[in-house]
């Protein structure tokens, strides 16, 4: 398959064919890590079930390790203050 000048592409019939995609059937692109997924659209996917995934793969920024959370704290610099309150004193 190839891109056209217009960013077409024509699916082969027999893929149409076997995922039953009609003309005028509407689609989805989704990037992946390794590539692009097709599907087809559908009115009842929950939009939780639209975004699942989609940071699969995706490393976390250099030198954080830790939780989520950990992270959070120190960029929005609660580490900081929570190191130096007694109240949060290991």
């Amino acid at each position: 398959m190839r891109i056209s000048e217009e960013g077409q592409i024509t699916i082969p019939k027999h893929l149409l064919d076997r995922f039953d995609m009609r003309p005028n059937t509407e689609v989805e692109i989704t990037p992946t890590a390794s590539g692009l997924l097709i599907q087809r659209r559908t009115a009842n996917r929950h939009p939780v079930d639209r975004v699942c995934g989609i940071l699969q793969g995706v490393e976390h920024p250099a030198g954080v390790s830790g939780s989520i959370d950990d992270y959070l704290d120190e960029v929005r610099g609660r580490s900081l203050l929570r190191s130096n309150c007694p109240i949060h004193a290991p």
